[in-house]
């Protein structure tokens, strides 16, 4: 299990009217773990606790925090085989969250889960987190996480206060087997990035074709200060740091300003591939 993902959902169990099902959080995370991947949760009751069920123990690590409403104890902490961490702080659990994670699934949830959404979404749109698949979980016939984005398109994106492509960050799904492979596909060509100078390097997992280079930057000349997206080695930084330097790469004097367009760039590798 090389590979991380989390799902921020919430920690109250919901009232019998408004309750949201947990087969398909549980499904979701077997069919994460059965592509090889850990999840990470917030190691709560309701949905967090469903995700673990499904994927199973020795593919799930927990990250609780002590609060009034979330169980507790060893009967708990069985449930992650011993990968659970207790936190006293919400900052101290999201930095973990955020840091040890590949791929995110949010699910429904309160203020806590709104509040790591969108702090999640302001680190990816400002450059302070790397381009991660982002994936907003809503059960068939209920249309949370789409009044989220009617509130921002109307509020937010409307008043100018986000750029349309800030919201291609997301993708809004009632499918787990889609979810789980918008997941896995974002990186069936990209592996990460690393600023060298005024360069970006985009380290891949398989190199691409001259027409795909081409389509690049034919279609994200805007992400570029100057010059074109091209092939390239490892950056000398990169072989003293023994960072991946056997990966093929792509570089570009990146526009600092257009972070929401590089994570349609790396959706588009994928697509090209």
């Amino acid at each position: 299990m090389a590979t991380c993902a989390s799902a921020p959902c919430s920690a109250r169990p919901a009232p019998p009217k408004t309750a949201r099902p947990t087969a398909w959080p549980a499904r979701w995370g077997r069919l994460l773990a059965d592509s090889d991947w850990m999840v990470l949760t917030g190691g709560g009751p309701g949905i967090m606790t469903a995700v673990v069920e499904g994927a199973g123990p020795e593919a799930s690590f927990g990250v609780s925090i002590v609060l009034p409403f979330e169980p507790g104890g060893a009967e708990h902490a069985a449930l992650f085989d011993g990968k659970n961490i207790n936190f006293r702080y919400f900052f101290s659990r999201k930095l973990t969250l955020t840091k040890e994670s590949s791929g995110y699934v949010v699910f429904p949830g309160g203020f806590g889960t709104l509040d790591e959404t969108m702090e999640l979404l302001t680190l990816m749109q400002t450059g302070k987190a790397p381009p991660s698949p982002v994936v907003l979980f809503e059960p068939p016939g209920d249309a949370y996480w789409r009044s989220w984005r009617h509130y921002v398109e109307v509020e937010l994106l409307d008043g100018g206060l986000i750029s349309p492509v800030d919201l291609d960050i997301v993708h809004i799904t009632s499918d787990p087997i889609e979810a789980v492979a918008y997941v896995r596909d974002f990186y069936r060509v990209f592996h990460s990035i690393r600023h060298v100078g005024n360069k970006l390097y985009i380290r891949l997992n398989t190199d691409v074709s001259d027409e795909a280079l081409d389509t690049l930057n034919a279609e994200f000349g805007d992400l570029l200060t100057r010059g074109t997206i091209e092939r390239a080695e490892a950056a000398a930084v990169e072989v003293e740091d023994n960072d991946i330097p056997d990966l093929p790469r792509l570089r570009l004097r990146f526009n600092n300003a257009a972070h929401g367009r590089l994570h349609v760039l790396v959706q588009r590798l994928g697509q090209l591939a």
